[in-house]
């Protein structure tokens, strides 16, 4: 299992929708991290999870949960999974708010990354990150990723235009930082 001292993965199951639906339509979850903010029915969150998440062959998605309590607190994924050229794309919610700001974000994604690089042998793994989400970009930095360019102006939130930040991490560079196994 995937897991560090207080956190655990776990696939998602049929249980998890109506959760992952609450956080899939709870616009402060989703404003820094969904470019479509679009509300969705439970109907169109289950046939999302069913066909996408949970029978994707080139993404692996994952429940966070506190270890202790075994509460759910938000997701994480491998999508666009090229094994051939060894690399993927990660993202993360974390959609239980009460749970921002404690590290959970830095600690999911350092398993994530160990996983990928360690344990699917990846070599390199990319996200795309919202200009206006600076506590993301600075979680993103201080695990190793580097940015790698900018899709200026793509992002139209709040009467403004934002950019759209591609950051990347080589296994090398994961491998040099001093967060992993950290919790």
């Amino acid at each position: 299992m995937l897991k560090s001292l207080r956190l655990q993965f776990r696939k998602m199951n049929s249980e998890d929708i109506p959760m992952y639906h609450k956080w899939r339509n709870d616009m402060e979850v989703m404003i820094s991290t969904n470019p479509l903010l679009d509300v969705y029915t439970l109907d169109e969150t289950k046939d999302f999870v069913e066909n996408i998440i949970r029978q994707s062959h080139s993404s692996k998605s994952y429940i966070i949960e506190e270890s202790e309590t075994k509460i759910a607190i938000g997701i994480t994924s491998l999508i666009n999974i090229d094994t051939k050229n060894q690399n993927a794309e990660c993202i993360i919610d974390i959609g239980e708010k009460k749970h921002w700001g404690k590290g959970y974000g830095t600690e999911a994604l350092s398993i994530l990354l160990e996983y990928a690089f360690l344990e699917l042998n990846l070599h390199r793994i990319s996200l795309r990150v919202f200009s206006i989400n600076e506590k993301a970009i600075h979680i993103y930095s201080k695990l190793g990723f580097v940015n790698e360019g900018v899709s200026r102006q793509s992002l139209y939130r709040n009467g403004k235009w934002h950019d759209i930040i591609h950051m990347g991490i080589l296994k090398e560079e994961f491998l040099k930082t001093d967060v992993r196994g950290h919790g």
